[in-house]
């Protein structure tokens, strides 16, 4: 079974721009080459490090000519995706050199069939002139992203899920991980609920189980434990309390999504990395 993982997002609607249901058929893009950009090549890439953090890719751009230049913006340019407004950058490319700026990307439309897709910049060359360039960017990451965004979406439309009642018990925090109907009478299959670095989730019921068709909630009690006490692994991981939760609807592929905390759980599960790891 294929997996499709979407990491580091909100099981919610909003993942889709409004408007925009996520069974919406895409709606085919018009054939459309980009024309190169003398000097400069392009690609969009996502590390690990994206994908914890979400929300971003990597412009993989390189000087081909043979004068430097200085970029100072960036935005991506993809159909697909809301625009956000260009990130300032500072970097210098001589002849030949690569630098990856890290790029935000906005909410996908799930109604629109990614496109090829551009980098926005703008370009300071020799003499200090100010020019706006697009240059192509090769590769699949951002249909990629835009399929797991989307993916997420559908699930939500089906399902919502939450924790609920998280209280302190001893070197534990327990509560409910709880799925509630939205649309529909589709099974829906929990398969697993990962670990985040530093945090131990673990479901009181035998895996996997399903939200069955005629019923409208699944109560599966949850705890939180401490995985490490390491200081450098407590100081420097980006997502705590990210924990990648595994469902399946219907007949559909298996889809992973980040379990989403309030800040109010995230402080009592901060707190009881606290107690454990100081105590």
């Amino acid at each position: 079974m294929r997996t499709v993982r979407a990491p580091v997002l909100a099981l919610l609607l909003a993942g889709c721009a409004a408007g925009s249901p996520p069974s919406a058929a895409p709606a085919a893009p018009s054939v459309t080459v980009l024309p190169d950009v003398p000097g400069m090549a392009g690609e969009a890439l996502r590390h690990r490090s994206d994908e914890a953090i979400g929300g971003q890719v990597q412009v993989h751009l390189t000087n081909t000519g043979t004068t430097p230049f200085t970029v100072t913006e960036v935005a991506l340019d993809s159909p697909g995706f809301q625009p956000l407004p260009a990130r300032p950058v500072d970097a210098e490319y001589a002849p030949g050199r690569t630098i990856d700026l890290t790029t935000p990307y906005g909410p996908v439309d799930c109604a629109v069939t990614p496109g090829p897709a551009a980098a926005r910049l703008t370009v300071v060359r020799a003499g200090g002139t100010a020019e706006a360039v697009r240059v192509p960017l090769a590769g699949g990451t951002l249909a990629q992203v835009h399929a797991e965004e989307c993916a997420v979406a559908a699930v939500a439309a089906v399902v919502g899920v939450a924790v609920e009642g998280l209280t302190e018990a001893g070197e534990a925090v327990t509560g409910e991980l709880v799925l509630a109907r939205r649309t529909g009478d589709e099974p829906v299959e929990v398969a697993a609920l990962g670990r985040s670095v530093v945090l131990e989730p673990a479901l009181d019921a035998e895996l996997p189980v399903t939200l069955a068709p005629g019923r409208d909630r699944l109560r599966l009690p949850v705890s939180f434990r401490p995985t490490t006490c390491e200081p450098h692994v407590l100081a420097e991981t980006k997502q705590p309390f990210a924990f990648p939760l595994r469902l399946t609807v219907g007949d559909g592929d298996e889809v992973t999504v980040d379990l989403t905390l309030g800040d109010a759980q995230e402080a009592l599960l901060q707190e009881l990395l606290g107690r454990v790891c100081t105590g």
